[in-house]
């Protein structure tokens, strides 16, 4: 199966109304910094809670865009419209696109 997968530079700036970023990182990433209005379920409990989100277009996002690409393969067999970001958050951040945190300290990638 080829992943969909989309580079940053292929992304809407600012992102279009129903798209859904799906956040698939550990707490302590998202924690550190996200994009505003994503969901956050990390991988290992996608199977579970995958159908949390409406089934609209979803760009599912990681630090690196690894275990995205294992989440948008994922939801692309369940029936999602799903891309991959690739480069993850890590490239998101790099192209000088915002993020936030939870807490005082300036958003970051971990």
């Amino acid at each position: 199966m080829q992943i969909p997968t989309a580079a940053v530079d292929g992304v809407p700036d600012p992102l279009p109304d129903g798209l859904v970023v799906l956040d698939v990182r550990e707490d302590d990433e998202w924690d550190a910094g996200h994009v505003d209005g994503s969901v956050h379920i990390p991988l290992m409990e996608l199977g579970e809670r995958y159908a949390e989100f409406p089934a609209a277009q979803t760009l599912v996002v990681c630090r690196s865009g690894n275990r995205s690409a294992h989440a948008t393969a994922y939801l692309v067999d369940q029936g999602f419209d799903a891309v991959n970001l690739a480069g993850g958050l890590a490239a998101w951040h790099r192209a000088g696109r915002p993020l936030v945190s939870d807490g005082d300290r300036p958003a970051q990638v971990l």
